[in-house]
């Protein structure tokens, strides 16, 4: 307690109180000191965590039985007789695996996509960075990519068996083309991009045109780049299947046209069908694991 002078004599003074701090009386006047205070109750982190990593996997499953379900009883209330229910689909994979077909077949496309993408990746990825990072480079090749670009894989078809028979070469050779020209255009326009803060800040620490492009130019675009990746890898998924029902007498896209024509077998028509979506989501997550590196996932905003 203080004193206080004031007209009509002295008189002690409590000092005041500050929410959430309690005062203690000194010999020059009171020192505030960290109080109780009423904190919300937190859940642990990792119990949180455990909730949104079930949540995630929760989701999925929840609409994938949702759409199944949706798809067996719009069969039954139709009265198809050709369009298969997921079960008669379930079945079919399952006489595809006992036969020794499935995984046959799956080896077959898997074997062609990666060829052909690896390709892809390998010439594009570099190419792309070369044009968007030299502009006469970029101004003497870019109207030659854009008149190729546009093209079907599809329209290729005829020349690439006229090319390479009916061999994997045909395949592998229009799985190229159609990964090529995303990746391309999308490294290139990962570096064209590219905010000009990053350069500056390289001129400052003095790098050279050879270390700046390895350096900087190289891990800045690297984000953008995988997005193209993603894209041409579904791209070329699409493309092998199509292929592989006229250049090619083996793989899922020949079991779907073959399926079809010896006794419209329907169940295994969409067996395929089942089999390529299902790999399809198998390789984007993998694609997807690249994002997990320091060096990709600063480019991509936290996602809940």
């Amino acid at each position: 307690m203080k004193e206080r002078e004031t007209p009509l004599g002295s008189e002690r003074v409590s000092p005041a109180r500050t929410p959430g701090f309690a005062a203690d009386d000194t010999e020059d006047g009171f020192a505030a000191t960290p109080g109780p205070t009423r904190a919300s109750p937190a859940l642990p982190r990792g119990s949180r965590s455990t909730g949104t990593e079930r949540l995630r996997f929760a989701l999925p499953m929840f609409v994938a039985g949702f759409f199944l379900l949706v798809w067996h009883l719009g069969v039954r209330i139709s009265g198809s007789d050709l369009f298969p229910t997921p079960l008669e689909v379930a079945r079919g994979i399952a006489e595809l695996a006992q036969r020794g077909l499935l995984l046959k077949y799956i080896v077959a496309s898997l074997f062609r996509v990666a060829w052909g993408f690896t390709l892809a990746v390998v010439i594009g990825v570099p190419f792309g960075l070369v044009l968007g990072w030299y502009s006469r480079a970029f101004q003497a090749f870019n109207p030659l990519l854009q008149i190729f670009r546009p093209i079907s894989p599809i329209a290729w078809i005829p020349l690439a068996i006229l090319w390479f028979g009916v061999t994997d070469a045909a395949p592998i050779f229009l799985i190229f083309l159609a990964s090529v020209f995303p990746i391309t255009v999308s490294a290139i326009a990962a570096v064209q991009n590219m905010q000009p803060v990053y350069l500056r800040a390289a001129q400052n620490f003095g790098l050279s045109r050879g270390e700046l492009f390895r350096q900087v130019i190289l891990r800045a675009s690297l984000p953008q780049v995988i997005t193209g990746i993603r894209i041409a890898l579904g791209v070329a998924w699409l493309v092998v299947v199509a292929a592989e029902m006229i250049a090619v007498n083996s793989g899922l896209g020949y079991l779907i046209i073959d399926a079809r024509n010896a006794g419209k077998r329907y169940d295994l028509v969409v067996a395929g069908m089942v089999m390529i979506g299902l790999i399809g989501l198998v390789l984007d997550l993998l694609v997807r694991q690249l994002e997990k590196f320091d060096e990709v996932r600063w480019g991509y905003a936290n996602r809940r």
